[in-house]
């Protein structure tokens, strides 16, 4: 492999040229040898092990989500769909309000752009998207709505790559589709989940299309904001800027509040709202924001696929659904995809706070 040396300060054999030419590249103009190599391989190190931590992290983040079903469906037998997105955040914002308030000097001097990526994650990916999925749920045809929900990742590909002009990793279109293909598995099996093509031209399969619009989009927009402040100043401001859109829905929808009348009823029903609130509202995005901190969008909108998996045991372990043949299938193909793009240093580039 030809290289060419630096300003002529850079002499280092073939092999070794050959070993480091990436870090060479990188490095345009480093005076000692031996002391590059050592700061580059700990640099390339540093990066990568950032990366593989951020990465599992969104992963993680994403696969609390799974357990959202639980209390969600328990919870519409007695609120509708906008009374529990807006407790649920009516809990968390009580809850992040302190970290919040210590964190406010990260809100001065924050750009038009920051700005509205706030109010899309805020309103759109957290208090519309959530609204809108949580109607799908208890309507229309359930195997088409999350078929459609699988289109959040193109969203998020699309807009990164408009927005924040990500490169792609290698090989990552063809990963992408062994874990879309894994997340059909898993879902539906070797079967064709819908008789007609009429079944996604309904109501509930444009509310759940756009609530992966939304996610998708939110993905993006949350990697923009966490270059630019703390990931627990992003997760608090996702809720509580979220609250007078949520309180102007439940009041126009102006539906009556039938809450549980009995003891235990009420009880159920509190502590169900507040796991809602906690599980796979506020603990997964703060370690889903921390992941996205040193991860690309497009890359972690594939580590989202956790959550079905993690939504197949769920169904497994408490509706003593048995896994197929099928689902185990998928369940390889999509941690065989996360795997081989965790194993890739593709770690995103970090704003210093303040820029």
């Amino acid at each position: 492999m030809k290289h060419a040396s630096v300003g002529g300060e850079l002499r280092v054999s073939t092999s070794e040229a050959t070993a480091f030419s990436g870090a060479v590249k990188s490095e345009a103009a480093i005076p000692e040898v031996g002391g590059s190599r050592k700061s580059v391989i700990s640099a390339r190190t540093t990066r990568k092990s950032q990366f593989n931590r951020g990465f599992w992290l969104v992963v993680l983040g994403a696969a609390l989500w799974g357990v959202d079903p639980l209390f969600r469906v328990i919870l519409l037998k007695s609120v509708t769909s906008s009374q529990i997105v807006l407790l649920e955040h009516l809990i968390i914002a009580l809850l992040v309000l302190p970290a919040l308030w210590k964190n406010r000097k990260e809100l001065k001097g924050l750009s038009w752009r920051h700005g509205g990526a706030l109010l899309f994650i805020s309103w759109g990916g957290s208090a519309i998207a959530s609204i809108l999925f949580t109607m799908a749920l208890s309507s229309g045809n359930l195997n088409a709505t999350l078929l459609l929900q699988k289109l959040q990742p193109l969203f998020a590909i699309i807009l990164a790559s408009l927005l924040l002009k990500e490169k792609l990793p290698r090989n990552f279109f063809g990963l992408f589709l062994i874990a879309l293909v894994g997340t059909y598995l898993l879902t539906f099996g070797f079967t064709i989940p819908i008789g007609h093509f009429s079944d996604f031209v309904q109501v509930s399969s444009l509310l759940s299309m756009g609530a992966a619009a939304l996610w998708g989009g939110s993905t993006v927009m949350g990697r923009m904001l966490v270059g630019r402040m703390k990931y627990e100043t992003v997760t608090s401001l996702r809720y509580v800027l979220a609250l007078p859109l949520l309180f102007a829905i439940t009041w126009n929808e102006g539906a009556a509040w039938s809450l549980p009348a009995g003891s235990t009823m009420f009880a159920a029903f509190t502590l169900n709202i507040i796991g809602q609130a906690l599980l796979p509202g506020l603990l997964s995005l703060l370690v889903y924001y921390k992941g996205l901190t040193t991860t690309k969008a497009s890359v972690a909108t594939l580590a989202e696929l956790s959550f079905p998996m993690v939504g197949v045991l769920v169904n497994g372990i408490v509706f003593q659904q048995v896994i197929t043949v099928a689902q185990i299938c998928g369940f390889v193909f999509i941690w065989a995809a996360l795997f081989l793009i965790s194993r890739q240093e593709q770690p995103a580039q970090v704003n210093e706070l303040g820029a």
